[in-house]
């Protein structure tokens, strides 16, 4: 243990210093995360999931700060899956779960003019948890609770969370209903249901580029050209079919705005261009999205 320890110091050193950002956006994110069950999920009584579901739910029947919760459950959890966890996973998702509890108890302090309407409340917390999600698991980390289960048991013995995770979070749904009451339950599903929609769209945004085939008679002007907006493109020695004529294949991976550009260029240049653009949901390397955040 007091290996894993030191190992872990040195690489959340290492991961400050070379990596700020990805640190940084985890801190942001937790603290929305905070901010959004401190002030609308517990204020309104709304259900949650994982290990902060457990949290709010025992808040609700003993009282119990759910800060302390969130932090002992979730590094139980850590301490019993890191050997399974990526050191760059484990590192980000600890100090996105003492960032969170820190938050809600900075939060708990200093009360808000909240709306009654509960509609707008849930929605106003699905989407906030949501994008600070997203933002996280576009940088690699997470909120902790069900996400280290899943890296753990997937590792261990190959299984998948996600039936799993939906036992664990309706049981935690229907022990919430004899808590809260129905209507609460029901408002907090919809902001549970607008939360994950939201992370995947944020998820998808940051990730979001499209892929272009282009067969042409200037080749080496077009590379040129995909090369001056900072992209990199890929030759390939292609034939045609019909005619048997050997044409190189040019393969970019752009961002939307460049297309356009591309197309532009296309036909002032060559309006017998032919080429094919397609979405790319996710990019890895280079340029783009990194390893590191895996």
């Amino acid at each position: 243990m007091k290996k894993f320890f030191r190992s872990f110091i040195s690489h959340l050193i290492k991961i400050i210093k070379e990596d700020w950002k990805a640190v940084l956006i985890v801190i942001i994110a937790s603290s929305i995360q905070a901010f959004a069950v401190n002030y609308f999920t517990i204020h309104y009584r709304f259900p949650d999931l994982g290990v902060s579901g457990i949290a709010v739910l025992t808040n609700y029947m003993f009282g119990i700060s759910p800060n302390w919760v969130i932090l002992t459950g979730n590094i139980l959890l850590i301490l019993w899956a890191h050997k399974d966890l990526n050191v760059r996973f484990l590192a980000l998702t600890l100090l996105a779960i003492i960032t969170f509890s820190t938050g809600l108890s900075v939060f708990s302090n200093y009360p808000l003019p909240l709306p009654d309407d509960k509609f707008m409340a849930t929605v106003i917390v699905g989407l906030l948890k949501g994008s600070a999600g997203g933002l996280m698991f576009n940088v690699g980390g997470s909120g902790g609770g069900t996400d280290i289960l899943a890296v753990a048991l997937r590792r261990r013995y190959g299984i998948e969370i996600g039936r799993f995770s939906i036992f664990i979070n309706l049981f935690i749904l229907a022990l919430s209903i004899g808590v809260i009451g129905l209507e609460a339950v029901v408002y907090g599903a919809v902001g549970l249901y607008i939360n994950g929609i939201t992370v995947d769209n944020v998820t998808r945004s940051f990730d979001k580029r499209k892929q272009a085939i282009i067969i042409t008679n200037i080749p080496d002007e077009v590379s040129k050209f995909i090369n001056s907006l900072g992209k990199g493109v890929t030759k390939l020695e292609g034939r045609g079919g019909y005619t048997g004529q050997e044409r190189p294949v040019l393969i970019t991976l752009l961002e939307p705005r460049h297309v356009v550009m591309l197309k532009r260029f296309l036909k002032e240049r060559d309006e017998r261009a032919f080429v094919s653009i397609c979405d790319a949901s996710e990019v890895l390397g280079k340029g783009f999205k990194s390893w590191r955040s895996l």
